[in-house]
């Protein structure tokens, strides 16, 4: 048997996968995309200042190592290069259908077969579906009354809208997380004034970026153990930061009070400040981010941090609940994306009417992320309870695509559809769940955590034990009916 094979998606994920399956001979494969390139969430997120928080020797793939990066923190339009790049080298466009979103996708119980509803097109009939649309493809709006009264331009920061000039406006930026410590500092150089609406504030640490200059490219690519040192330095930094927040409190206080100092450092030109964006909860329980000008941007003379809760937005502004209202011309949201939500809107089903969202009406979960119970020759990329937060999700990625190409092989080779067994997936979740009841993440609201506190999201360990568990076993799986 040769599975036909329909990848959703083409970001690092979906490529990961594909050149897997290539590798391994499998050559049927449809990877259908919504947007006219490649490129995922770093095609999407243009906002200046847009970058990677993992240094690019680690966020980057394994098997392709990129000894060009401009940066070591590689800015946007080098990383989306970079993923071109890959799917020029690895011919997967060939197999790319641009312009082609899934609305849903419909398991035959009878043929043991997928079908891909696409918008405006003929529908899909595959073996094996991969959907590896991410955690972090869908924009979050915070719920406030009055949002679409606001007469001026407002977006999402993820759906930046170029062609609004900010010189001289009245900005208001709502929310604090990753991408608005990027695009504020560029902003804020250029806005009249900007207010940041901040409900709870992220720890900051310093930035250890730097221009990578020719020369240092030229060693990366005349001596390639010089590239993969320096690969291994930044995957061992990365991967601290798991280990303070799960196995040592002494280290996170290390952290936290180098935090601190970075934090008050930067702040102290303006009084005040630094009791505004000091937070309140243990660190990590939040994502920690990577800044050397976003404080130094709020401590500009046009920038004002209101902590005050916003009670609506009107036609002229924002309006907190001690009364206030805000003049704004524009409204930028910053206000990240519907994580918990996995594979949403995408309807996912069986022939007999039950859905993937009645199996994950407590919230998503699935083996290692990739396999659910109940819908055969079915494996997620990035899928639940496969963000790190600490490390590179492309380490990640790469074991997803590992077990994906495995687990086609044993269909190949048996003939027929399998589906992971229950027991198996309901006790490792148990397991994920019980970890992470007890963890830091459990300690505040965040994007990690559902509204009853659940988390769908994150791996409870190291980068390395996810490798070694996801690692695909057949007795695993059981041979689906049909």
């Amino acid at each position: 048997m040769n599975p036909s094979i329909a990848i959703i998606g083409t970001g690092f994920g979906g490529l990961a996968a594909a050149i897997e399956l290539r590798k391994r001979g499998f050559d049927d494969i449809v990877i259908l995309e919504k947007a006219d390139d490649v490129g995922g969430v770093w095609r999407e997120n243009t906002y200046p200042g847009a970058a990677c928080d993992v240094p690019s020797p680690f966020y980057s793939y394994s098997f392709e190592p990129n000894p060009r990066w401009p940066h070591r923190f590689s800015r946007q339009p080098a990383i989306l290069d970079y993923i071109r790049g890959v799917a020029d080298k690895y011919d997967l466009n060939r197999h790319i259908r641009f312009g082609s979103e899934v609305e849903g996708a419909t398991y035959d119980q009878d043929s043991g077969k997928w079908t891909v509803d696409i918008a405006g097109a003929e529908p899909l009939v595959v073996d094996v579906l991969v959907p590896a649309v991410g955690q972090l493809s869908r924009p979050a709006y915070a719920p406030i009354p009055g949002r679409e009264s606001f007469a001026g331009p407002s977006f999402h920061s993820a759906e930046w809208d170029h062609d609004v000039d900010l010189t001289g406006k009245r900005v208001a930026v709502i929310g604090t997380g990753a991408s608005s410590v990027q695009f504020v500092p560029e902003v804020a150089q250029v806005a009249g004034h900007l207010d940041l609406f901040q409900r709870s504030a992220p720890y900051i640490m310093p930035r250890p970026d730097r221009k990578f200059s020719s020369l240092h490219g030229k060693v990366f690519e005349k001596l390639p153990v010089t590239q993969l040192a320096e690969r291994y330095t930044w995957a061992s930094a990365v991967e601290s930061l798991s280990v303070a927040w799960i196995y040592s409190q002494a280290y996170a206080r290390t952290l936290r009070g180098a935090s601190m100092l970075h934090m008050k450092l930067q702040t102290k030109s303006k009084p005040g400040l630094f009791e505004k964006v000091w937070p309140d909860y243990p660190i990590g329980c939040k994502r920690i981010l990577f800044s050397n000008n976003y404080l130094p941007a709020l401590a500009r003379e046009n920038v004002d941090v209101v902590t005050d809760r916003i009670a609506e937005i009107t036609a002229t502004g924002v309006v907190t609940t001690d009364g206030v209202e805000h003049p704004a011309d524009v409204i930028i949201w910053g206000t990240g994306f519907k994580a918990t939500e996995i594979l949403a809107p995408m309807e996912i089903a069986r022939s007999d009417g039950h859905r993937l969202a009645d199996e994950w009406k407590a919230g998503p979960h699935a083996y290692y992320g990739l396999a659910v119970p109940g819908f055969p020759n079915l494996q997620i990329m990035y899928g639940p309870n496969t963000n790190t937060g600490g490390g590179s999700v492309i380490f990640f990625l790469e074991a997803q695509a590992k077990h994906v190409a495995d687990y086609v092989a044993h269909v190949a080779r048996t003939g027929q559809p399998h589906v992971v067994r229950r027991e198996v997936e309901e006790a490792h979740d148990r397991e994920v769940q019980a970890s992470l009841s007890g963890s830091v993440w459990s300690q505040c609201t965040s994007w990690y955590r559902q509204a009853d506190g659940r988390i769908p999201t994150n791996w409870p360990g190291l980068s390395g034990q996810y490798r070694k568990g996801a690692k695909f076993d057949s007795d695993d799986y059981e041979r689906a009916t049909v």
